[in-house]
């Protein structure tokens, strides 16, 4: 079992910055590879960003490309993800998730990928 656990989320003006943090505690949780999904009141939950075990590769959705960071310290079995440039519409509830399975590339924004969850921070951006 791994247990996750988000925090970092709170209320930002729009162009503001916030950093979430997930950290994990279990089974071997520094050789997961995780992900950082959001969802929004009333949309599905999409895909922010992936990164390998290892930290050496990373991928992101469109929607935040070039304004988010996500990053690992397995060390303090931590992952990161930096938000800059925020918007409203990147309000939504943020969660971290883990998987101990073969990733394809092209698997990290699957929510089906993935067997661990956290439970979730906040974010809110005003205008």
């Amino acid at each position: 079992q791994v247990q996750l656990v988000e925090s970092g989320g709170g209320l930002v003006q729009a162009g503001g910055s916030l950093r979430l943090s997930c950290a994990a505690s279990g089974r071997s949780s520094i050789s997961s590879n995780m992900g950082w999904f959001r969802q929004a009141p009333g949309k599905e939950r999409e895909f922010a960003a992936g990164i390998t075990w290892s930290g050496a590769n990373t991928y992101y959705a469109d929607s935040v490309k070039g304004r988010f960071t996500i990053s690992r310290d397995n060390a303090k079995k931590t992952v990161y993800l930096q938000m800059n440039s925020l918007q409203p519409e990147d309000t939504a509830v943020y969660y971290c998730a883990a998987t101990f399975r073969p990733t394809y590339y092209s698997d990290y924004d699957a929510p089906r990928q993935y067997d661990y969850w956290g439970q979730g921070t906040q974010v809110i951006v005003s205008s």
